[in-house]
């Protein structure tokens, strides 16, 4: 009997799961889709540098390849790679626990984001909740949601000293189904970066009410802090029954954005469900992708060096350009992003698509990160100096034309 599918042209978004239906779209993208391609165009919209990944990541990833390294690898990651995480960590934060770093707390995974899911899945699952500190990068809420759970914004508050996140307000949107908190310092797009007395408070509230913290730390080495090597960390006052799960990646401290690699830090006794987790989704990390992500860890201050001082002169760059037009405010940028508000706007959605077409210059609309952005805009300043200049300059000019006389 012929395959008969009812309808000639059936509704199939009716027919898929609750969550693949209900996935949002990227603020962002859409945003992207306006201006991608678009001459003369200067994309500051994404959270990338505009640098290439290092010469010598690339030859160890291709001497890989070289050597028939193309075969299936434990899903934990090379016993090399997660020994150089250990050490990695033992240089930043000098042990845990009052010892050294364990190779077994670590788990190469196919990104960050693949790190996120899989963090995700460990702490909470269909009807649960995970609070989520907002503005935020959208993909955080997208995939709690995607995992079947229910993300319970909590919004940052904004002062031109800094955002802050009242922890009353966390804990008024703690309820019975409350698994997790994700804990985004130094923020994307906001910048807010957590101090050590604010990291101890919120540990402490997730304490009382048993909950998973999971800790994205991607940016802690975008320090602009000279007396410091990373921005205050989780690492430093945990202890053994804490329920802290780490997430990070290679992408931004080694311009590794493209290669999709990043790593996901975990009590040991977790180790077989991560492992699980990994099996049914991507079987593990590509080899020669392995051996590159040794190098950077190993041998990649220097290269990890030059990408922050770049970020650092990017940064003076934009707050001085920026702090002189009249109705825009914003607070001391942190991570390698300004996150600012423009006076009067109320759709940041399509005035960042208009200032695309007659400005041509790309940022991303505050309101893609939720509760708290929207009339804010997202502006990457890990790119070039000289394109960051001509940017604020067209953003100037536009600003000043559309102003009344």
């Amino acid at each position: 009997m012929a395959f008969n599918p009812g309808l000639s042209s059936p509704d199939w978004r009716a027919r898929l799961s609750t969550e693949a239906a209900a996935a949002p779209a990227s603020g962002i993208a859409e945003v992207m889709r306006h201006g991608f391609g678009r001459s003369g165009i200067i994309p500051l919209w994404v959270g990338e540098g505009d640098q290439p990944t290092p010469a010598f990541l690339c030859k160890a990833a291709a001497a890989a390849l070289a050597r028939g390294e193309t075969f299936y690898m434990p899903q934990a990651g090379l016993v090399e790679l997660r020994s150089a995480l250990a050490a990695y960590h033992d240089r930043l934060y000098g042990g845990l626990f009052g010892a050294p770093f364990r190779a077994e707390r670590f788990f190469a995974t196919g990104s960050g984001m693949q790190a996120i899911q899989i963090a995700i899945r460990l702490a909470a699952g269909a009807g649960d909740e995970v609070i989520v500190p907002t503005p935020a990068w959208p993909n955080f809420a997208a995939a709690v949601g995607v995992a079947g759970a229910s993300a319970r914004q909590v919004p940052l508050h904004f002062a031109a000293t800094g955002w802050h996140l009242d922890l009353d307000d966390v804990e008024r949107s703690i309820g019975p189904r409350t698994r997790a908190l994700f804990l985004n310092s130094p923020s994307n797009p906001t910048g807010w970066t957590a101090s050590e007395a604010e990291l101890s408070a919120i540990l402490n509230l997730c304490r009382r009410y048993g909950l998973w913290i999971i800790a994205d730390e991607v940016y802690s080495r975008f320090t602009y802090d000279a007396a410091r090597r990373s921005t205050p960390s989780l690492h430093s006052i945990i202890a053994t029954h804490d329920r802290v799960l780490f997430v990070n990646t290679f992408s931004k401290n080694w311009a590794m954005t493209g290669w999709r690699i990043g790593w996901i830090e975990a009590p040991e006794a977790l180790g077989p469900p991560i492992e699980n987790l990994i099996q049914y989704s991507t079987s593990g990390v590509a080899v020669f992708m392995q051996r590159a992500a040794v190098l950077a860890l190993t041998q990649g201050e220097a290269a990890l060096a030059a990408l922050v001082e770049r970020s650092r002169a990017g940064r003076d760059i934009v707050i001085g350009a920026l702090a002189r037009l009249p109705g825009i405010e914003f607070a001391p940028p942190g991570a390698f992003y300004l996150f600012f508000r423009v006076a009067g706007v109320s759709d940041s959605t399509s005035f960042a698509s208009t200032l695309i077409r007659q400005a041509n210059v790309g940022l991303a609309p505050g309101s893609a990160f939720g509760l708290g952005g929207e009339g804010f805009f997202r502006l990457c300043f890990a790119r070039d100096p000289n394109d960051l200049r001509a940017a604020c300059g067209r953003l100037a000019d536009w600003m000043a034309a559309r102003s009344p006389s």
